[in-house]
């Protein structure tokens, strides 16, 4: 079994700038990113030109494995294509390798029939757009009970009815998972992992947020070093991008530091 690539989401310290969230993670061995446009005072929304992402990155030998995210994306209308061409461009010319696709999660589009026909129907739209910036989508299915593609068997399937195995794959989320109840895996169409724990022994699954994802520990509910165990162990190679959402990991004040703390917790349970 190989040893897993890690990587940092921009989550993991959304105050810092880029370039020195890529020295953070360089001083504990990281070397691959993911950016986000929803960090205020921050690559994407501060208006950085994507050239200065991408001349950041080149110094540090750092690679962006993606823009997290177009949101809403399976709700297809002229307005999310604007965003997604925008997105997409953004990304082509910062280096970026693929964009994070996010589904709706606000309780509609989930009649059955509606859901999957919406899905496709994004994909379809989504795929010369993609093609022609060079970029990989990156389908996440979220676990939440009011979201509209909680299944990653669904998106799989849909990825293949639009014979779009060489355009997307899926985001394996270790939080959403275990909050979707879907235990079968899909290695081979899986282009990214987002690991985060949840250490809270007083929250039911189901009411389980944002707010509650914290970095891996031994005191995780969500049996992350289990799953990162049956993806390696089942082929996937890709890498596994800490993505907390707590406000005591966003104020963290040496989030460098508690990535390598949470890296060296998940390498000892692997063994």
């Amino acid at each position: 079994m190989a040893a897993p690539t890690f990587a940092l989401n921009h989550m993991v310290a959304p105050s810092l700038p880029f370039a020195d969230l890529v020295k953070a993670g360089a001083a504990i061995g990281i070397h691959h990113f993911e950016i986000r446009n929803d960090l205020a005072g921050n690559a994407i929304l501060d208006g950085t030109a994507p050239e200065a992402i991408r001349a950041e990155a080149a110094t540090a030998n750092a690679e962006i494995i993606s823009i997290n995210a177009l949101q809403r994306f399976n709700e297809w209308t002229p307005e999310r294509e604007a965003e997604a061409r925008e997105l997409a461009a953004y990304a082509a010319a910062c280096g970026a390798k693929a964009l994070v696709l996010v589904p709706v999660n606000d309780g509609s589009g989930q009649a059955d029939g509606e859901r999957q026909a919406n899905l496709r129907t994004a994909l379809k739209a989504l795929t010369p757009i993609l093609e022609q910036a060079g970029l990989i989508g990156l389908v996440e299915p979220l676990g939440f009970n009011i979201c509209s593609l909680r299944s990653k068997k669904e998106a799989a399937e849909a990825i293949t009815a639009v014979s779009g195995s060489g355009r997307f794959k899926l985001v394996h989320d270790t939080f959403h998972h275990v909050l979707a109840g879907e235990p079968e895996l899909f290695p081979e169409i899986t282009g990214l992992v987002h690991i985060s724990g949840v250490d809270d022994a007083g929250i039911s699954i189901d009411d389980m947020r944002d707010p509650h994802r914290v970095m891996v520990t031994e005191h995780d509910r969500l049996d992350n070093v289990g799953q990162i165990r049956s993806l390696l162990a089942a082929g996937y190679s890709g890498p596994f991008s800490f993505e907390p959402f707590a406000e005591d990991a966003a104020r963290d004040a040496d989030p460098a530091t508690s990535a390598r703390e949470s890296i060296d917790f998940i390498l000892q349970k692997l063994g």
